[in-house]
């Protein structure tokens, strides 16, 4: 699987951003799909991901705020930015993976493939 991260640039405090992840390769529809970042100077952080079945799942830090979605005809998974802060700065990363547990999904170890990320600046 080869993912591609687009959608990433600069908006001021409170607007909204919309992240794209393409998916090539193999079957994308089985895979969960996750989202992480990784601030300045900070460690790798699990933002959110979706389960092949649609079911969504959200960091305390954006829940309410930010929406995983996905479109099977695309191949393409979203991450719908609202409300955005300045702490959620960060290089933004997509990642797959056919056959993760729950209980993993924010354990960006868990994810076999990645994308090659996309800077997200949130200005005060």
């Amino acid at each position: 699987v080869q993912l591609q991260a687009s959608g990433g640039g600069l908006v001021q405090a409170g607007g909204s951003l919309r992240l794209s992840c393409a998916a090539s390769g193999r079957t994308f529809s089985s895979y969960t799909m996750g989202w992480f970042r990784q601030p300045p100077g900070k460690e790798r952080e699990f933002v959110g991901a979706i389960r092949w079945s649609g079911s969504t799942y959200y960091a305390d830090s954006v829940k309410g705020r930010f929406t995983i979605s996905r479109d099977g005809a695309k191949s393409t998974v979203y991450l719908q930015m609202n409300s955005l802060k300045p702490e959620d700065t960060a290089v933004y990363y997509c990642a797959a993976d056919p056959q993760i547990i729950v209980s993993a999904m924010n354990k960006w170890s868990q994810y076999d493939y990645w994308g090659q990320g996309t800077l997200v600046t949130v200005s005060s």
